[in-house]
């Protein structure tokens, strides 16, 4: 007999609800949760599919431990075994920074990949993180910390009051929204276009979601920050700066004119192809709306300036008073965020604390670049050991970073590896412990980070829908051992990692000023948290000690796990509220619009007025129905137009001689794939766009249907060396091409416009 359970989709960004029917401890169809109180009922494909990614016949089942070269299944203990024998050996032999972090993108879907690296990485002590944010995001955090003090304090636009919405490098349709946790995006930009708004959208891609907007600018890839600083130069140049009710808590505000003189709509027009009319209109149109937000996302984020245009973003807010009000951008406030400090002067946020073995590259965030992976591997230098161990979780790395080649080469050179994923995919395939976590289904599920990013201020969690199979360990209780196994306490009870947390926190709540449990003894407290587990406790912990808690009995009506619980659809906390300066941590206590590290790199961004690229640059692209490299092996997410084909424009197609279905020869500055073309003018001139995420061909992997349709690793055209000087991201966008025709293939099924 079937049964409905709820459970929140960890599929994406937008975390929808959704209502599961379960046949036994099968999950057999999924639709939308209408009584959600943030999705209500919205789904996209890969929720609808959730069923089909949850039963996944080849999501590994039991651990796999390397024996006579070969993986074979073994017991949780002999795992864990291996796993302290070949960790510690490396650590007591040449310290902790030659065990290196992988944390891939699944892990801020997940409550294990929130609650427990962090435990980990400070328990090992090493240097050597690398995550999934430096081929992303980082540019965000790091222009967020310079600006606001906190890299992790990302204002996001207003959408449900806002009356205008430019998107740079964003196609929220394809991709549901990231760094803007939106259900039903394009749903909400609808609206906003019926209730009279105005939707822009700069991208060198006809997207879906271009295709919606009032006006679509084309830019040359690449030249983002360029753009966005002359619609700077334009507001100062005709006196439309406005910062209204900002203006007390903003500093650098007449710095700032000085650094962007050299950046009028003219002299940026050439470089950015877009008219200086254009961009003129731009700015007055966004001075001119009653309230506006400037978003930027990946398209933004992923070329050589990406932190300065992520910086010029919010500068755009600021200057045009959109910042921290409604229907502009605003600083969410999620139910575990820590407790509110009171405003004023903070410790500011500091690049390059330290510095990457091989070359040298600043960290970011406490983060090196993962495009320098392969090389703090292979590379011996005399400025400290390589990496000889490394710990992935969530991640492949081989397919998602620039040049898996020489990444894929790399990481069978290691003493010892271990991967926590649920496949045997192109990177874990080489390690020597393989830790499978169950499937979703079998998880709890709370979003800590996307909630950070909602825009729309609200709580929910949901429990398990179906009971751990026999012989299924809990992704939590695996993190929880990997932690104690590799520092030395291997054999521990995994409960103790969660219990030293929440001692640890609550002797520090107790200590602090402004704390509602200021004064009061922790134990005592520890002893009133709830929960079926450690996990749960400390969601209860975060609950309670948070914006919206009842501060252990402080605040009757206030959030804690009992009362979630008692809420299945959620508990809506009310729309984006202004909070400056509270959400500042800076050491000025104000928003410090022209921070050092970004004055110093606009010379640079000078010297690209006068490059010209003169040849075909290369794009990325999503789509709606795939999530990087983790859903290529559900048959009902692939096929039709998430196909991994070059797209290209008809001009450039008859200047090479090249047909749709042709195979071409892509050449990039790291190495070159063959694939299948598809000519389409969704493309603007002189820009190609290939997907990422794909090339399933290696052997010795697991994934028997994205075996079927490899496609080909567009990172495999970059060799690393591209990086955003600031963040340390990799640039993957507005990366120069050659393009060889060769012999046809079969022909591919003709898209449709529609389709596209």
């Amino acid at each position: 007999m079937s049964r409905t359970a709820l459970r929140i989709c960890p599929l994406c960004e937008a975390t929808c609800g959704l209502a599961l029917t379960i046949d036994g401890t099968t999950v057999t169809a999924a639709r939308g949760d209408r009584d959600d109180v943030f999705s209500r009922g919205f789904i996209c494909p890969k929720g609808a599919s959730f069923g089909a990614v949850d039963s996944d016949p080849d999501r590994l089942r039991t651990p796999l431990v390397r024996r006579d070269g070969a993986l074979r299944e073994a017991t949780w203990e002999e795992a864990f075994d291996a796993v302290a024998a070949g960790v510690r050996t490396v650590v007591e032999r040449h310290g902790p920074h030659a065990v290196g972090i992988v944390l891939g993108n699944p892990n801020v879907h997940t409550m294990a990949g929130a609650l427990y690296p962090n435990v980990l990485l400070g328990a090992l002590g090493t240097r050597s993180l690398f995550t999934a944010s430096t081929l992303d995001q980082m540019p965000k955090h790091v222009s967020s910390g310079l600006l606001f003090g906190d890299a992790n304090a990302i204002p996001v636009p207003d959408l449900d009051r806002t009356d205008h919405l430019l998107l740079i490098g964003a196609n929220p349709l394809e991709s549901n929204g990231s760094l803007c946790t939106a259900p039903d995006f394009p749903g909400r930009l609808k609206a906003l276009r019926a209730r009279g708004g105005t939707l822009t959208v700069i991208d060198p891609r006809r997207t879906r979601t271009a295709k919606l907007a009032d006006r679509h600018v084309p830019i040359r890839p690449g030249t983002d920050a360029l753009l966005l600083a002359a619609m700077v130069h334009v507001l100062y140049e005709e006196d439309l700066v406005d910062l209204g009710a900002l203006a007390p808590h903003v500093e650098g505000v007449e710095e700032l004119v000085a650094s962007v003189r050299d950046f009028t709509p003219e002299s940026v027009a050439a470089a950015c192809d877009v008219d200086a009319g254009v961009t003129r209109a731009l700015a007055r149109e966004l001075a001119a709306a009653p309230t506006a937000a400037v978003y930027g996302r990946i398209g933004s984020c992923t070329v050589p300036h990406g932190t300065l245009a992520s910086w010029l973003v919010d500068v755009l807010n600021t200057l045009t008073g959109n910042l921290d009000r409604p229907g502009g951008a605003l600083f969410p406030q999620a139910a575990t965020d820590r407790t509110p400090r009171p405003a004023g002067p903070g410790r500011g946020f500091a690049l390059g604390r330290w510095h990457s073995r091989v070359a040298g590259h600043p960290e970011a965030k406490g983060e090196l670049p993962l495009s320098a992976l392969a090389e703090e591997i292979d590379t011996a230098t005399d400025a400290g050991e390589p990496v000889r161990a490394l710990l992935t979780v969530a991640a492949n790395p081989v397919l998602s970073a620039p040049d898996g080649d020489r990444l894929d080469k790399a990481l069978g050179s290691l003493d010892f590896m271990v991967s926590v994923d649920p496949y045997l995919n192109e990177t874990s395939r080489h390690a020597h412990v393989v830790l499978p976590p169950p499937p979703p289904a079998q998880s709890p599920h709370h979003d800590f980070a996307f909630n950070t990013l909602a825009v729309r201020n609200q709580v929910r969690y949901t429990r398990p829908a179906v009971p751990l199979e026999p012989g299924r360990m809990a992704e939590t209780e695996i993190l929880a051992r990997l932690t104690l196994a590799v520092t030395g306490t291997h054999g521990a009870d995994p409960a103790a990692v969660d219990a030293m947390v929440i001692e640890q926190t609550l002797a520090k709540a107790v200590r602090e000023p402004h704390s509602p449990v200021r004064g009061r003894d922790p134990a005592g407290l520890a002893a009133l948290l709830t929960g079926e587990n450690g996990p749960e406790r400390r969601l209860d912990l975060m609950l309670r000690l948070g914006p919206y808690g009842d501060g252990f009995g402080v605040r009757p009506d206030g959030l804690t796990l009992e009362r979630l619980l008692a809420h299945p659809h959620g508990i809506d906390l009310g729309p984006l509220r202004p909070r400056l300066p509270q959400p500042l941590k800076t050491r000025s206590g104000k928003v410090e619009l022209l921070p050092g590290p970004i004055a110093d790199d606009l010379p640079r961004l000078g010297q690209a007025l006068a490059q010209r690229p003169a040849g075909l640059v290369l794009v990325g692209r999503r789509h709606l129905r795939s999530n990087n490299s983790w859903m290529h092996n559900v048959p009902a997410l692939t096929g039709g137009s998430n196909r991994c084909t070059l797209h290209v424009h008809p001009d450039d197609a008859e200047r090479l001689g090249v047909r749709s279905a042709q195979p071409v020869r892509v050449k990039g500055p790291g190495g070159e794939v063959t694939v299948p073309a598809e000519v389409t003018d969704t493309v603007r001139p002189g820009v190609v766009s290939l997907p990422h995420g794909w090339g399933h061909d290696r052997p010795g992997t697991r994934m028997s249907h994205a075996a079927t349709d490899p496609g080909v690793n567009v990172n495999q055209l970059l060799d690393g060396s591209m990086l955003d000087p600031l963040s340390g991201n990799a640039v993957l966008n507005g990366v120069p091409v050659e393009l060889t025709p060769l012999t046809a293939l079969a022909p591919l099924t003709p898209l449709t416009d529609a389709k596209l």
